[in-house]
């Protein structure tokens, strides 16, 4: 999915237009490093609890899809979500009890699968979009923010996940 010798050259990217070209350079890179952090791993670390009120690798991998899938509802809709999407991405977006209890069981390519998924969304939709939606400024909590600052968020998002899964793996092979 990643091409090694274009995933270091944040700029053009094939088949990609415009300002477009430098957030897709990005979030390629960010994706395949969650990616190669999660190489190998078993169901087993995927449900590994550290603690009793912490999060496992799959609900962080939940999570990460989750945020991104919000922020397309978000930024593409203008909305948030609806009950029946709540059903599914509330327990990863809020990673709680109930995460802790439902999100398990699962093997890593069930993971790969869903981020593949809600990624492959998100680029069709940036490809019908004009740089000048990148720009647009909306409410976002206390301030303005461009739609490009919230697609810096959601990679930025991962970039923080991917260091807590780093994290748990070692404590699973410490544990």
């Amino acid at each position: 999915m990643y091409e090694w010798n274009k995933l270091l050259l944040v700029g053009e990217q094939d088949g990609v237009k415009g300002d477009f070209n430098t957030l897709i350079s990005m979030m390629n890179y960010v994706r395949y490093t969650t990616l190669e952090a999660i190489k190998d791993i078993s169901v087993e670390e995927l449900d590994y609890l550290h603690t009793p009120t912490g999060n496992t690798i799959g609900m962080l991998l939940t999570h990460m899809a989750g945020v991104e899938y919000w922020y397309q509802l978000n930024t593409f809709e203008n909305r948030d979500l609806n009950l029946e999407e709540e059903v599914k991405w509330l327990p990863g977006l809020d990673l709680d009890d109930h995460a802790r209890k439902t999100i398990k069981g699962n093997d890593a390519d069930y993971y790969i699968n869903l981020l593949n998924s809600v990624r492959e969304e998100t680029y069709a939709k940036f490809n019908s979009l004009s740089d000048e939606w990148l720009y647009e400024q909306t409410e976002f909590g206390r301030a303005k923010a461009t739609n490009y600052f919230k697609w810096f968020h959601v990679f930025e998002d991962e970039i923080n996940h991917r260091g807590q899964i780093r994290m748990i793996r070692k404590l699973y092979k410490n544990a």
